[in-house]
């Protein structure tokens, strides 16, 4: 975040994701940020260390950020389960209505076009051509 920022990349037009591992690490490191982002896109993931939230994410920065959360429902690595309750605890530490929630049937640990158009969408959205 600070190499992009150095490089003249507003925090506000800076939107981190990963799938998996990255998309825990995505998530923490957005929600303990001192720099307001743009948004999070987490992909088969979960929210590490998630019994020190809130309290981990008191500065607030992020409060607002938006967040695509998406999982495949025949996950094997990371159940589905285990990203609802992501998404739940999400909810209690950034605005509810920020947090989108999208599985997708019959996908294991992996993406899916679908998955990867609502990304797209997503990025579109929160960072629209300057």
């Amino acid at each position: 975040i600070e190499h992009e920022m150095k490089n003249g990349i507003p925090p506000n037009r800076i939107i981190l994701g990963g799938f998996s591992q990255g998309g825990a690490l995505s998530l923490y490191t957005a929600l303990t940020c001192q720099h307001q982002l743009a948004g999070i896109v987490a992909l088969s993931c979960w929210l590490p260390l998630h019994k020190a939230f809130p309290q981990a994410a008191n500065n607030g920065v992020n409060k607002d950020i938006a967040i695509l959360q998406c999982h495949g429902e025949m996950d094997p690595m990371i159940p589905v389960r285990f990203g609802a309750l992501t998404a739940e605890k999400l909810k209690s530490v950034v605005t509810p209505t920020k947090v989108q929630f999208k599985t997708y049937p019959g996908v294991m640990h992996s993406s899916c076009p679908q998955e990867m158009m609502a990304v797209k969408e997503f990025i579109e959205k929160l960072l629209p051509r300057v």
